[in-house]
């Protein structure tokens, strides 16, 4: 009898966060006062595995990465095993410095701005991920556009994350893909390189903008859909959603669409946004691994992102799943979509 493939098996970005809520951005030159400060895991397929953990979601996580020999590096294996993930596919080298990004965010405006070191993550390359080996169901990468060895393509036009996500895709497992909305000279290239191999793509109304090549806005729903038709048509197995602070729409190749408001939180909740959009995918990467409906799993995708917005950091704001379900009826959602979401189909 074929065993049962369980857990998700995360790779990319290891990043360590340094959080620091500011009184105001400073013009060059002068200076700004930091109020608060938070140490935070970043990148990712650390934020998903940490939320996974703070959900309870109650099957295995697994890390897949490249840290340095330093101080932050063991801060990330000592995190990971403090929260339950396994590390035996998160390496270790001494060429590169741990990734790590100063995120500093505007405490009034909520605003953000990020100083990022690639580090380590820049010598991640395939073969330091045995997709075989864990036994996983769901295989996610992430970031596209910050690791330079599988955003890198080879002599015969292959990037190395789709020759990975090929083979993650041979060995039976659903596979997902998140994006950065980073600078790059291939960013279309990049993406449309992995979408044969993808069954479910994350990607915020600035990065579908960077991929389609025209500027989406993230208030209109049925502009968000098209999009997503329209990358959907570009290879994708199963799912593209696109997600903005207004909310979500999520479209299948089966022929399904779902429009998600995002949450009507009341003022002084929002702590701050990083990692929101990890939270979001780890809500929707839940809903699959359980099997729940599209539906479903793009409403608990909001409600992870809204209470990954309770604390400055990307994961110590999310409860166990059920908590996380209830916040939609607790503070119910705000103006966004329409009345008929299926003519989102059409066209």
């Amino acid at each position: 009898m074929k065993e049962e493939r369980k857990g998700i098996l995360a790779a990319g970005n290891f990043i360590v966060d340094y959080l620091k809520i500011i009184d105001a951005y400073p013009e060059q030159d002068t200076l700004a006062n930091i109020l608060e400060e938070h140490q935070s895991n970043g990148g990712g397929p650390y934020n998903l595995l940490k939320n996974l953990a703070a959900l309870k979601a109650g099957y295995p996580l697994h890390a897949c990465g490249l840290v340095g020999d330093d101080a932050n590096g063991r801060w990330i294996l000592d995190d990971c095993a403090a929260h339950g993930i396994h590390t035996g596919q998160l390496h270790v080298s001494a060429l590169k410095p741990t990734s790590h990004t100063d995120a500093m965010t505007v405490k009034e405006s909520g605003r953000r701005t990020f100083f990022h070191q690639r580090g380590t993550n820049d010598l991640f390359e395939p073969a330091m991920c045995d997709v075989k080996r864990e036994g996983a169901r769901i295989f996610y990468l992430g970031y596209l556009m910050l690791l330079a060895r599988l955003d890198a393509f080879d002599e015969a036009g292959r990037s190395g994350a789709s020759r990975l996500l090929e083979e993650a895709s041979a060995a039976g497992m659903i596979t997902a893909v998140d994006l950065v909305s980073a600078d790059h000279p291939a960013y279309r290239e990049v993406v449309m390189g992995s979408l044969p191999f993808t069954d479910h793509l994350f990607l915020n109304e600035l990065e579908a903008s960077k991929v389609l090549g025209r500027c989406l806005s993230p208030d209109e729903p049925e502009q968000l859909a098209a999009a997503a038709r329209e990358i959907l048509k570009s290879g994708v197995r199963g799912t593209v959603t696109i997600h903005s602070a207004s909310g979500a729409v999520s479209v299948s190749a089966a022929g399904e669409a779902v429009v998600q408001a995002a949450l009507a939180l009341p003022e002084g909740f929002i702590a701050g946004a990083t990692g929101a959009g990890d939270a979001f995918a780890t809500g929707f990467l839940h809903g699959i691994h359980e099997e729940l409906p599209l539906s479903r799993c793009v409403y608990l995708a909001v409600c992870c992102a809204a209470a990954s917005l309770s604390h400055p950091s990307p994961s110590a704001g999310i409860p166990p799943v059920e908590q996380c379900f209830a916040l939609g009826e607790r503070f119910g959602f705000m103006p966004f979509g329409i009345s008929n979401p299926s003519h989102l189909m059409q066209g």
